[in-house]
């Protein structure tokens, strides 16, 4: 009897292994092929890095005569600006997420994907997002370097842990609502069309360029229930040295919101992002 019963559970334990093995195959097969993908065009990746360089350049030196007491403490505005341009980097990158499993689906492959013999159709979302929460950190970082290069420093390495843990909490949150909507929409014109809408209004309502105390009440407000606010504020603490997350970082119109405050907000923002497309990916893709 315990032989039987010690032999069925090798089996099952067996089989769990074979099946692990399957799907990170498949993952590890799907994400290289989106590399590949980047590696034969890879125009997406080098303006991925332009765009926020040149806001990072042009911003800091029309702001950089900018009175005194414009920005809280000794800040330069270049310091001050850095914070928001790397957010804004991880942040564009991912709500592109959407934008290769759109492509797929006009051209019939996600269709191919579908009918192929895969263990685990939820290996197509999983490549998807570590593809581009792998390209949205690599531009950042590299934003983060030229930021260096120009005189705006680099964090700790704490202060790097606590930069990489706020991207990617914001990217895999940011990333899960862009796949949802490459399921949703009809096409890739109305994504790009809502991400162009989105991009910009979040920006500016948002402490990557001015703090909330430069802002009119109302756009205080926005700011203050902006996620990019929540994932801005930590990596300017970071810049500035100072890791104490129990320390306030936003003067929000409803309240003092500190650093562990912002990184709950945005493990909260993931999570339900993830929690409310789940179905809806289950729906399409099984």
């Amino acid at each position: 009897m315990n032989t039987t019963l010690s032999t069925s559970t090798s089996q099952t334990s067996v089989k769990n292994n074979s099946k692990s093995i399957q799907f990170i195959q498949e993952v590890q097969a799907l994400t290289r092929r989106l590399f590949i993908q980047l590696l034969r065009r890879p125009s997406t990746l080098v303006a991925g890095i332009l765009q926020p360089l040149i806001w990072l350049v042009l911003f800091g030196a029309l702001f950089q005569n900018a009175p005194v007491d414009f920005l809280p403490g000794e800040m330069e505005y270049g310091e001050f600006l850095g914070s928001g341009i790397i957010v804004f980097t991880a942040f564009s990158g991912a709500l592109n997420a959407g934008l290769p499993l759109m492509f797929d689906r006009e051209f019939g492959f996600l269709n191919r994907l579908l009918v192929a013999p895969l263990h685990s159709r939820s290996s197509i979302v999983v490549s998807s997002v570590i593809y581009i929460a792998s390209i949205s950190i690599l531009q950042s970082f590299a934003i983060m370097g030229v930021s260096s290069l120009l005189g705006y420093g680099w964090p700790s390495l704490l202060g790097t842990l606590l930069v990489t843990l706020t991207l990617i909490l914001l990217v895999f949150g940011v990333t899960a609502l862009s796949l949802g909507l490459a399921f949703v929409l009809p096409g890739h014109i109305e994504l790009l069309a809502l991400i162009f809408v989105a991009n910009l209004p979040l920006l500016f309502a948002s402490t990557a360029l001015v703090p909330i105390s430069f802002m009119p009440t109302w756009l205080g407000w926005l700011a203050a229930i902006n996620p990019l606010t929540f994932a801005i504020e930590p990596i300017r603490a970071a810049y500035s040295g100072s890791l104490d997350l129990g320390t306030v970082l936003v003067h929000a119109p409803y309240g003092e919101i500190t650093g562990h405050g912002c990184l709950l907000l945005l493990s909260i923002l993931t999570i339900g992002l993830f929690l409310t497309i789940r179905p809806l990916l289950n729906r399409k893709l099984l």
